[in-house]
């Protein structure tokens, strides 16, 4: 039966391979999107029982910082009962001096029972020794496979070589393997951090991101339970630092994958679409194909052929055309997946997304389905009716009559195309009024680095703000640039850091909570980053009275307007700090954010992630290797890293976006293409089909015009329809997208008019072709073939 099919299709290699291209693609383009969201949202994480990892935070009613104290960290290990072993760390940039420059190498200090949590064992070497997990003890360090091979060469007596980095040695007693996915991807090296240090034991002092591992057969809900109370009672024991805390336990994939499960989804279904619109054209083509071959089918039907066997020939040529679809398909989603990987190269786990049994496996389940969904409808129609009947109508001067199947397919067609076109039509102007936004501040000329530095320099406060002051005069003192300034997070890049604060003198019970987004930054960054004054002055550092800036919506939100001379406790306790000056509204959060309450605080101490922004008279990148010499002058034992102009930045924040809205953009361009050749076809159809019908029209009188328009009104008024239906399903589905737009609203008239002009002129150009040839029918020559 295979080989009568393959047979079969021979006959008409141009269909056969039309249809298999249209099947590769829907498919392909499937099993691509299918890989993304296997790799990032239905596989466990890449450790043994990923599902059991866990993170852990403190949460203060009143406080955004989510850090553990080392000292709450080693209480939640010891007291708890539903987690086999409990670790934590934090990461900072240093520098290894060996080089020419130094080169910026990301560390991370780790708890104890470290890589017990992850589940890991080093590739070389060995674990920690208890006695360089004591303060005062031998500096020892992990490396990962990365460095070794990059760094070392691979070489297999690595273990003991001294590493120096700023100024400490550390002895390397291990190299983990390359499989151990780290939640921080850029960090190379491990070392110990001593729980029994001195500035470790203070319950105030938080650093640490935490991770634990579920005992078997614990829930998370039980886990919750067990550390709430774990909590309380350390609340109970320690009031003043610990009675106003809880716990959150979240299971660790979901903090990897963020957001971007929706994104993923989205992409799915919308590929989902695409391969619907394939099956509904090839299902038209044969529903077309076998109609034409309804004598045959008749002739096996009168020799003795059961309707069974008639319809498992139609199938099996579905069954061809879906099979070398799905493995053309396979091949072009091979393709996808590099070019997914280098297009949402920030998409989390995206180093795993791969071919493997199970994206071959789903290739074939959608090649199975494609058969049923192409092959099963005109297998049934092609066998339904009576035989005499349909032999009586193969006599030539038989009028071909109506395909209203054929006709709602290709108007399911257009539906489906009008969706996804809708769709991305929104993402595509949502993009647009962001670029129109005015971010309160001037993003052009202005580049943006970091210099490693570690928390132990925090410890002498005095010194480590002596050292930025220096910095930042050498920058501004550079040639070719306007101005410098240091800030804890980038201007415009979305992060949010909202903290309650409360007013010194005072507020009445029923006005609202202050609640501001928190910035650290030098004084000099408003005059940098071109931030209008508005009122006052702005803040000033070493004046021993601490003060602030505030923008204008929070002086508005809170003070009436008129916030000079006010006093605001940043925490709750803290010292009051004065407002000594009011700027502009900045989209300090998000270029896709309006601008939110803000409080700016003097703060001219550049602490491990530190952003410095230099103002320079010319392009920024060509002041890149200028920049890094200049702090090499005066901090060679640093380096200076992830110098980028400040609005690409902007471009990484809307990494996501972007991905989203080309993607779509694409396969809805695609859906569109594949219902014009849908239309194309069937009208095509319909020619061949009534072209007695036409030359008999024109023998009677009929203009070459009316032909015309009569074939290609019914291709528009088919595409109508399907427009209307493809609003209504875009309308339909308009919640998805809300909350991904920015300045338009799900259901935008002008962008939904515009999708349905697009169409027409599509639809209309792919009629086109068609009715003039059916207005081109020689009437003389078909009443000859009669």
């Amino acid at each position: 039966m295979l080989r009568h099919a393959i047979r079969s299709l021979a006959r008409t290699p141009a269909f056969a391979a039309v249809a298999i291209a249209t099947l590769a693609l829907g498919i392909g383009a499937n099993s691509a999107v299918f890989s993304a969201i296997d790799a990032v949202l239905l596989k466990p994480l890449p450790f043994p029982d990923g599902d059991r990892l866990m993170r852990l935070q403190q949460v203060h009613p009143r406080n955004p910082n989510t850090f553990v104290a080392p000292v709450r960290l080693t209480d939640w290990s010891r007291l708890n009962s539903t987690f086999r072993s409990i670790s934590g760390f934090y990461t900072q940039d240093g520098s290894e001096t060996s080089g020419e420059l130094p080169e910026k190498l990301r560390q991370a200090f780790v708890a104890p029972r470290f890589l017990e949590v992850w589940g890991i064992s080093p590739k070389l070497g060995r674990d920690f020794r208890p006695d360089e997990e004591r303060f005062g003890g031998p500096n020892a360090v992990l490396i990962s496979e990365r460095l070794w091979r990059r760094r070392f060469n691979a070489d297999p007596n690595i273990l003991g070589r001294q590493l120096r980095l700023s100024t400490f040695t550390y002895s390397i007693v291990g190299v983990l393997p390359a499989s151990f996915a780290f939640s921080d991807p850029d960090v190379d090296l491990w070392s110990p951090n001593p729980m029994d240090a001195p500035y470790a034991q203070d319950r105030a002092e938080t650093w640490f991101n935490v991770i634990g591992r579920l005992k078997p057969g614990i829930t998370l809900e039980q886990a919750r339970a067990n550390l709430i109370t774990v909590q309380a009672n350390l609340g109970a024991q320690f009031p003043k630092t610990d009675a106003d805390l809880t716990v959150n336990i979240q299971p660790l994939k979901e903090v990897r994958i963020g957001g971007v499960q929706s994104s993923l989804w989205i992409l799915f279904g919308s590929v989902s679409l695409l391969l619907l619109i394939a099956c509904a054209n090839i299902a038209a083509l044969l529903l077309a194909r076998a109609t034409a071959r309804r004598q045959e089918i008749s002739v096996r039907f009168s020799l003795g052929a059961t309707r069974a066997a008639v319809v498992r020939v139609v199938l099996a040529e579905a069954f061809v055309l879906a099979f070398g679809g799905g493995l053309l398909g396979l091949a072009l989603a091979a393709g996808a997946i590099r070019a997914l990987r280098i297009l949402a190269a920030n998409l989390p786990r995206v180093s795993e997304i791969g071919l493997d049994w199970r994206v071959a496996l789903y290739t074939l389940g959608c090649s199975m389905a494609t058969t049923l969904l192409c092959g099963l409808l005109p297998a049934m129609l092609a066998t339904a009716g009576d035989v005499l009947a349909t032999l009586a109508h193969s006599s030539r001067t038989q009028v071909a009559g109506r395909r209203p199947l054929q006709y709602a397919l290709v108007g399911i067609q257009v539906a489906l195309a009008v969706t996804l076109l809708a769709g991305a039509g929104l993402l595509l102007r949502s993009f647009q009024e962001l670029g129109r936004v005015s971010p309160g501040f001037e993003s052009s000329h202005v580049l943006t680095l970091q210099i490693s530095s570690s928390w132990g320099e925090t410890a002498d406060m005095q010194a480590l703000g002596k050292r930025t002051e220096r910095i930042l005069d050498w920058l501004a003192s550079t040639p070719g640039v306007e101005g410098a300034a240091m800030s804890m997070s980038l201007p415009g890049v979305p992060e949010k850091y909202q903290v309650e604060m409360q007013l010194a003198e005072g507020r009445a019970e029923t006005e609202p909570k202050l609640i501001a987004e928190s910035r650290a930054v030098s004084p000099s960054y408003f005059e940098t980053m071109r931030i209008p004054l508005l009122a006052g002055e702005t803040c000033r550092v070493g004046t021993g009275v601490p003060n602030v800036v505030v923008n204008r919506a929070f002086a508005d939100a809170y003070l009436n307007g008129s916030a000079l001379g006010f006093h605001l406790r940043l925490r709750p306790g803290g010292p009051p700090t004065e407002i000594r000056g009011v700027v502009g509204n900045a989209r300090e959060a998000g270029m896709n954010r309006e601008p939110v309450p803000t409080v700016y605080g003097c703060y001219e101490i550049a602490q491990p992630g530190a952003n410095f922004l230099v103002r320079t008279r010319t392009a920024p990148s060509a002041m890149d290797e200028t920049i890094r010499r200049r702090i090499h002058e005066i901090e060679p034992l640093r380096s200076v890293y992830g110098i980028m102009p400040l609005e690409e930045h902007f471009t990484d924040a809307f990494a996501e976006n972007r991905f989203r809205t080309i993607l779509l953009t694409f396969f809805a361009l695609t859906a569109v293409s594949l219902a014009s050749v849908g239309l194309y076809g069937m009208l095509g159809y319909l020619v061949a089909a009534r072209r007695r019908e036409v030359g008999l029209r024109l023998a009677l009188g009929a203009m070459r015009g009316q032909i015309l328009s009569r074939f290609l009104l019914e291709g528009l008024g088919i595409t109508m329809a399907g427009c209307a239906a493809g609003i209504g399903l875009a309308l339909a589905f308009a919640k998805l997208l809300s909350g991904m737009l920015y300045g338009v609203t799900a259901w935008d008239k002008s962008t939904l008019a515009s999708v349905v002009v697009l169409v027409l002129v599509v639809a209309a150009l792919a009629s086109l072709i068609p009715s003039v040839r059916a207005a081109r029918v020689e009437p003389m020559q078909v009443l000859r073939d009669e």
